[in-house]
């Protein structure tokens, strides 16, 4: 139905690149656009996290490094904690 793009390295909203390190977990706010849709008791959402959504948007290498020019990849692993110290939600507005 939509969806969103958050690249990590731009993950703190300005110009400059930050590159996330292996291992820590950082909070991502994804807006995924306005849509509307009905949803009936026997329906269902599903999500999908990726690292790419080429060739829609830019193509993520998952290196840090320049996505337009590089050549070398590297294989993206992503993890959603869902606990109650790092919790996670997806805001859906209901209108009656």
């Amino acid at each position: 139905m939509c969806d969103g793009i958050l690249r990590a390295s731009y993950r703190n909203g300005d110009s400059t690149t930050t590159n996330i390190e292996p291992g820590r977990i950082y909070e991502f706010r994804i807006d995924l656009g306005a849509t509307s849709n009905v949803f009936k008791k026997v329906h269902r959402i599903r999500v999908e996290i990726s690292s790419s959504n080429f060739p829609r948007f830019d193509r993520n290498l998952n290196t840090g490094g320049n996505f337009a020019t590089n050549t070398t990849w590297v294989k993206a692993r992503q993890t959603v904690y869902h606990s109650r110290e790092y919790p996670s939600c997806i805001v859906l507005p209901v209108i009656e």
